[in-house]
């Protein structure tokens, strides 16, 4: 009797997944956010409708873009409040 001869079973290469284009309003969103932050909420709120909508990449990059503009915004605000605050008690 002889022994059985061992035949390795090749499996192939991966097929290689196919990744979600990222959304090209998240990237612009992130980017204004930096510089002009109610821009960067008007399109990354925009961003995140097309995103659900169609299934592109990119949700990560608008959620931290209306975090950042955000963030920035209510900043602003106070910084205007308090130079506006120290004006007037400097005044009077």
């Amino acid at each position: 009797m002889s022994t059985p001869q061992y035949q390795p079973q090749y499996q192939g290469y991966p097929q290689p997944t196919m990744q979600a284009k990222t959304n090209t309003l998240a990237i612009a969103a992130l980017i204004s956010s930096f510089f002009v932050s109610l821009l960067g909420i008007i399109l990354g709120h925009i961003a995140l409708n097309q995103i659900k909508t169609t299934g592109e990449g990119g949700r990560g990059l608008a959620i931290a873009a209306l975090v950042i503009g955000y963030l920035s915004l209510a900043l602003a605000v106070v910084i205007i409040i308090v130079v506006f605050a120290s004006a007037a008690a400097y005044q009077g």
